[in-house]
C-alpha cells in the first residue's frame, strides 16, 4: 500500500506565544510524508515571522497570509489546498505527540472505509501537564448517535479520509460559527464510518485565549441549536426552541423549561430499540452535564440547584458540588462560597495529579 501524503491544516491567528511548539511538534513526527499548511488569518503579533523562520528550515510548510476572514473560512480555504488524502487538523496552540500521525495513518490502513479518526488528549494547563482518560462512551456507544449530542472528538486531534468523505460534505458551514466541528462531525459521522484512538495523541493547552475559552457563549448557543436539529430529524424533539431560549438567556423560565425537556426526552430515548438505547441514553446524559454547567457558569446557585431538583439528578454530581447547590435554593451566597471553595479544590488536584510539561514535551519551544 502507498504510503500516504498527510496534510496538515494549521489555521493561525495571534499565535506567537504558543506557534513554534505547535510546528516543532509536527515537523518532528515519526511520519514523514507529511505537508503542512499554515494560513496566517489577519494576526498581529510575530505569528508570520515565526512560520517563515520554519519554512526556510522545512519546505514541508506551505503559507497563506492574508487579511482575517475568520475561522471557518481559513479552515475551508486549508481544504482547499490540502493535497493530501489524509487531513490532519491542528491548532496553533496544541502540541502533538511523535506518533500521532503514523497512529493514525495506521487505523485507515486497517481501515480504509473509515472516514474520521480522532484520538484522546493530554491538557496543558500552563507548565504542567495532566494526562487524559479515555471516555467510555466512546468504546461502548454509537459514534453516530453519540454525535447527535455532543462533540465526540476534540477538533485538533482528527484525521480525515478524503478517499471516503465526499467534497461536497467536507466543508466547514459557516452557520455555525464556534461550533463548525460540532457540525462537521455530526454529518460525517451520520454517513459515514468513525473510529476513535483512546489513547492521548496531542496535548490540548488551556489558555484564556483560547477560541474555545472567548466565545464560550456563542460555542454554547450554536451547540444548542445543533442539538435541536439533530434531536429533530431524529423524531426525538419534544418542546421546539427549548434548548435555543436557554442558550440565549438563563432565567427561572428557560432553566424549568430545559429540566422539563431532559425528562421528556429521556421518555423519548426509553422506548429506542435496545441495541441503540444506551447510546441515545449516554448523548442524553452528556446533553444534562452540558446545560448543568451552562447554567452553573452563571454564578446563580438558585438555578442550578431548581434544574438538578426538577431533573432528579442530584444523585448525577459529585458529593462536593452537591454540598454547595443544596443550599443554592435558601442562601444563594453561602452556596457561591461553598462553590469557589470547590473549584479551588478542583485546581489543586489537578495540581496533584499532573506532571512537568517538560518532562513529557522536553524537546519543544514551550513559549
Amino acid at each position: 500500500m502507498p504510503t500516504p501524503l498527510v496534510s496538515v491544516l494549521l489555521p493561525v491567528y495571534n499565535a506567537e506565544p504558543y506557534l513554534a511548539a505547535a510546528l516543532e511538534s509536527i515537523l518532528r513526527q515519526d511520519y514523514e510524508r507529511l505537508e503542512i499548511i499554515a494560513i496566517d488569518d489577519g494576526s498581529t503579533d510575530g505569528s508570520i515571522e515565526i512560520l517563515r523562520r520554519y519554512q526556510k528550515a522545512d519546505d514541508r510548510i506551505s503559507i497563506v497570509s492574508r487579511e482575517n476572514r475568520g475561522l471557518i473560512a481559513t479552515l475551508n480555504e486549508g481544504l482547499a489546498l490540502a493535497q493530501g488524502d489524509l487531513i490532519a487538523r491542528m491548532d496553533a496552540d496544541d502540541i502533538a505527540y511523535p506518533s500521532r500521525l503514523s497512529r493514525q495513518v495506521a487505523v485507515f490502513a486497517q481501515q480504509p472505509q473509515c472516514a474520521i479518526c480522532g484520538s484522546g488528549i493530554d491538557t496543558l494547563i500552563g507548565d504542567r501537564i495532566v494526562r487524559g482518560t479515555a471516555d467510555p462512551l466512546h468504546r461502548l456507544c454509537s459514534l453516530r448517535i453519540l454525535s447527535m449530542f455532543f462533540t465526540i472528538f476534540i477538533h485538533s486531534t482528527v484525521v480525515y479520509n478524503r478517499k471516503v468523505i465526499p467534497e461536497n460534505v467536507l466543508r466547514y458551514d459557516p452557520r455555525y460559527v464556534h461550533a463548525e466541528d460540532f457540525d462537521l462531525f455530526r454529518r460525517i459521522t451520520d454517513r459515514f464510518p468513525a473510529t476513535m484512538i483512546e489513547d492521548s495523541l496531542i496535548t490540548y493547552r488551556i489558555h484564556n485565549g483560547s477560541v474555545s475559552n472567548r466565545h464560550k457563549r456563542q460555542m454554547r448557543r450554536t451547540h444548542l441549536a445543533i442539538v435541536t436539529e439533530n434531536l429533530e430529524q431524529e423524531a426525538l424533539a419534544v418542546a421546539p426552541g427549548t434548548l435555543c431560549d436557554l442558550g440565549e438567556a438563563v432565567t427561572e423560565d428557560t432553566v424549568r423549561r430545559a429540566a422539563e425537556y431532559i425528562l421528556a426526552l429521556e421518555d423519548r430515548v426509553a422506548t429506542q430499540p435496545a441495541e441503540t438505547r444506551p447510546s441515545y441514553e449516554g448523548g442524553t446524559l452528556n446533553l444534562f452535564y452540558f446545560i448543568y454547567q451552562l447554567i452553573g457558569d452563571e454564578q446563580r446557585p438558585e438555578l442550578t440547584h431548581e434544574f438538578l431538583t426538577r431533573t432528579r439528578k442530584w444523585a448525577h454530581i459529585r458529593r462536593r458540588e452537591k454540598y454547595g447547590l443544596l443550599a443554592g435554593a435558601y442562601a444563594p451566597r453561602l452556596s457561591l462560597i461553598s462553590i469557589a471553595a470547590t473549584r479551588r479544590l478542583d485546581a489543586l488536584s489537578r495540581y496533584l495529579q499532573s506532571v512537568p510539561a517538560a518532562a513529557v514535551l522536553p524537546r519543544y519551544h514551550m513559549s
